[in-house]
């Protein structure tokens, strides 16, 4: 179950006394998200609104959403950094899955025992690193736990970004994700070449995802050498607040005039398919966005990541593009 830091929500709101105030968070725990806001209009009497779109990061907060509605606190939910704010009125509230992991952790000495491992996880488990360490360390494995870096905590990953893992790609034989995302697993994966491993709690197994990652790349660098064909580009800026890397898509755009392609820049807030499908001419994309999008789902035709892109420009410049996913962050 998950468990929200309610009580720094209720000090924040009786110290600030606000009018109004929203709330979002993942979308795996948006039904706690909304009993919280129940429990605030009932506590206090005022409007708690539920911001109900995806919220991916904290590149990806909604607080334009929070100011249409003129509530003056917007608490993200279960998106824990190294960092506690990013901007006034913006509050990150810690979120923490309670469930267990023994029962799997020890499945997963009979694994890996006598390998070197790097442990990882996500926002919500970040809480259970040092008990895992113990029952593994007890099992025979090695384990190591990255540095953070930026927003980044100690042994945590993000889905675009990946430093405590990749600082220690040398020293270990794999990597093993605490929780349930094949999502942070894979990226895990790709940015290091090596294999890994899901603890999940959940089924009570111990499952490899390096074949499925593998599976990604090959997608991913089709989508490359297809759009290395394309005369026509559109790059795409995104427009929620973490990812409007703008400076990248003139660079980008840039650099493909110089290989004789046609480019027109775009603005998106949620990039699919259905929303390119509206743009005609264009025969291949560049989004600079979130590299996640790119390697995540399918469109009609390439839409590249920001490593991706960079690819692209080496293809086109008759240079190599091995190891192009296996850098820290993907932006």
């Amino acid at each position: 179950m998950i468990v929200i830091d309610e009580e720094r929500i209720f000090k924040e709101i009786e110290d600030k006394n606000p009018a109004s105030v929203s709330l979002n968070g993942p979308d795996g725990i948006l039904p706690q998200v909304q009993e919280t806001a129940i429990r605030i209009s009932k506590k206090f009497g005022i409007p708690a609104y539920v911001l109900a779109d995806t919220t991916w990061g904290t590149c990806d907060l909604n607080t334009n959403g929070a100011k249409i509605l003129g509530a003056e606190i917007l608490f993200n939910i279960g998106h824990t950094i190294n960092t506690e704010s990013l901007e006034k009125n913006l509050v990150l509230i810690d979120a923490y899955d309670d469930v267990e992991f023994d029962s799997v952790a020890k499945k997963c000495t009979d694994v890996l025992k006598g390998k070197t491992i790097s442990l990882v996880t996500d926002s919500q488990h970040l809480h259970q690193v040092d008990k895992v360490e113990k029952i593994l360390t007890e099992g025979g494995i090695i384990v190591k736990i990255g540095k953070g870096k930026g927003q980044l905590n100690d042994g945590q990953v993000f889905g675009c970004e990946f430093y405590p893992a990749t600082a220690l790609k040398k020293e270990v034989d794999a990597y093993v994700f605490l929780g349930q995302s094949n999502f942070h697993a894979a990226g895990i994966a790709l940015s290091t070449n090596l294999p890994t491993y899901v603890l999940d709690p959940y089924f009570n197994e111990v499952r490899e995802v390096t074949e499925f990652a593998q599976k990604l790349k090959k997608k991913a660098t089709l989508a490359i050498y297809k759009a290395a064909d394309a005369k026509t580009f559109g790059v795409i800026v995104g427009l929620k607040e973490g990812q409007l890397s703008k400076v990248f898509a003139l660079k980008i755009k840039k650099e493909l005039e110089k290989e004789g392609k046609e480019v027109q820049l775009f603005a998106l807030t949620d990039i699919t398919n259905e929303r390119l499908r509206n743009l005609k001419g264009i025969d291949a994309f560049v989004q600079v966005a979130c590299p996640r999008i790119s390697t995540d789902n399918q469109f009609d035709k390439p839409v590249l990541s920001s490593p991706q892109a960079n690819a692209l420009l080496r293809i086109l410049r008759n240079e190599s593009i091995e190891e192009y996913l296996e850098i820290p962050h993907w932006l």
